[in-house]
């Protein structure tokens, strides 16, 4: 609250509108502070994206704020709006409802006329009890519901232009906050609409070829105010709507120590020289079952050894599996789950969309001080956005949030296959400050695992190949494999003395 009084303060020192909060703390941050105020805002979409929701929302905000409130609705009765807010727990008690939605039948005797075309008489009788409502109600925000009417009742686009020019003009010196909505937004009329009012936002349904449907909302218009463009993600959920801000990663940077984090294991901090350094995304990257989140989760803990708290979004396993599985690996998982300093989250990947996925890290880092955020794996984010474009730039922008804000990122991928040639869904090496590759290889008869760093920006790192094992005592890694060659291929060539290789195997197997 008291930021946005400071917002309307700067707002009008600089000789910009005031705002009008919108009840939805995402619209409000895209649009830095709400919307101005003593404005007209069309609100505009298909049916089913949340008109009346975000409209409700905002009645609802200014009922808050002690504002007088009128709704106006050619299109839902009364009780259609007492139900949409009872769906979301709301009472609209308090705020005025003018239920226009019977105009044929109060204005039946007046269409009946000879003279006037029946739509010139329907047209100004209905403009005129508008404008009487809001002259005894004297709202400070009032909702129009809808603008298709309107545009029916005018059945000309000359005679809709001007029916709205003369709504604005009765708006101008009342103090008054409109919201237009309306269903359509691709005939010429509503562009021309567009060119009236102060600020125009879209809301978008896209309908997925799987899962739920996705939702995006768009400031295209708000004259003489900052604010942040492009598509941002939403859902309606039960409360009203939700809208996920797109991050901006230039606008939270900070200051930080860059020093590296070691893993307790000796022979994994010297592959990295160290250790994770904070503020660095680190990916890992290897075929099914090689241990990838057992080195994820391995991090967590440790990072719960030293105090601090971790993030885990699991979207391919089942977290109940994935604690029971390093628990046996030799990971103290459950006393960090106690604690709080681990945290997981189990990602549905049908109903998630990368705006939610986004709020949700930065909750756990802003809300719950978390320095180490774990996503396993890239190809279940992926595939939770199949029809997302521009993935890619989402992600490059979460991973320079976390390095900003001095966190350790780790993103585990599954790559295609086993041995031999493998691939992965999308190539994020570049994106990476470290990449750590595991792999499966042959050797006397049995398989084996290979470790091994081939990328580090922050700093030098082992460049060679170890062997690397579970477990019931955690993760083991052990000396360089110097007498093999082609280890990363899966089907090395021995080049070392056999009883040698045997006897090291043996003692390391122990």
């Amino acid at each position: 609250m008291v930021f946005y009084r400071l917002l309307d303060q700067m707002s009008a020192k600089n000789g910009s509108p005031e705002r009008c909060r919108s009840g939805i703390e995402g619209l409000d941050d895209i649009l830095g502070g709400g919307f101005p105020r003593n404005r007209l805002h069309l609100i505009h979409g298909h049916p089913g994206v949340g008109k009346t929701t975000l409209a409700l929302q905002f009645l609802l905000q200014g009922k808050k704020e002690g504002e007088k409130c009128l709704y106006i609705t050619l299109s839902e009765t009364s009780e259609e709006l007492q139900a949409v807010a009872a769906s979301h727990g709301w009472n609209l008690e308090g705020i005025h409802l003018f239920d226009l939605s019977s105009v044929d039948d109060l204005l039946k005797m007046e269409s009946q006329n000879t003279l006037f075309h029946p739509s010139e008489v329907e047209l100004s009788q209905t403009a005129d009890m508008l404008l009487k409502e809001i002259a005894r109600v004297q709202p400070v925000r009032v909702v129009f519901d809808s603008l298709s009417e309107l545009r029916l009742l005018a059945q000309s686009p000359l005679r809709y232009r001007r029916q709205i020019l003369m709504m604005k003009q009765f708006f101008i010196g009342r103090k008054c906050t409109v919201m237009l909505l309306d269903d359509s937004s691709s005939s010429r009329a509503d562009e021309q609409i567009q060119s009236l009012v102060h600020g125009v936002v879209a809301l978008e349904q896209l309908e997925p070829e799987y899962g739920a449907e996705r939702r995006r909302i768009n400031v295209e218009k708000m004259r003489g105010v900052r604010f942040s463009g492009g598509y941002h993600d939403y859902i309606i959920a039960e409360g009203g709507i939700v809208v996920f801000p797109r991050l901006i990663a230039a606008e939270h940077a900070r200051q930080f120590k860059p020093e590296p984090i070691p893993s307790e294991i000796a022979e994994f901090d010297a592959l990295l020289g160290g250790g994770f350094d904070r503020g660095t995304s680190n990916l890992i990257i290897g075929p099914a079952g090689c241990g990838k989140s057992t080195l994820a989760i391995h991090y967590a803990t440790t990072m719960a050894q030293r105090g601090e708290r971790s993030a885990f979004f699991a979207f391919d396993e089942n977290l109940g599996t994935l604690v029971h599985r390093a628990e046996t690996l030799g990971q103290k998982v459950s006393a960090a789950l106690q604690s709080g300093l681990i945290r997981l989250h189990q990602v549905n990947p049908a109903e998630l969309s990368p705006g939610e996925l986004t709020l949700k890290i930065r909750r756990a880092v802003e809300e719950d001080k978390v320095r180490l955020v774990v996503i396993d794996s890239l190809n279940g984010y992926t595939n939770a956005m199949p029809q997302e474009k521009f993935l890619t730039l989402q992600l490059h922008e979460l991973l320079a949030y976390l390095g900003h804000k001095g966190v350790i990122s780790i993103l585990v991928v599954a790559q295609h296959g086993m041995i031999g040639h493998m691939s992965v869904p999308v190539d994020l090496t570049y994106l990476s400050d470290t990449a750590i590759l595991l792999r499966y290889f042959e050797a006397a008869g049995s398989v084996r695992q290979a470790i091994s760093v081939f990328k580090k920006r922050s700093g030098r790192h082992e460049r060679t190949i170890r062997e690397f094992q579970l477990g019931p005592e955690g993760i083991r890694i052990g000396k360089p494999l110097t007498e093999f060659q082609g280890v990363l291929a899966g089907v090395p060539q021995f080049i070392g003395d056999a009883s040698t290789m045997l006897r090291q195997q043996r003692e390391f197997s122990r």
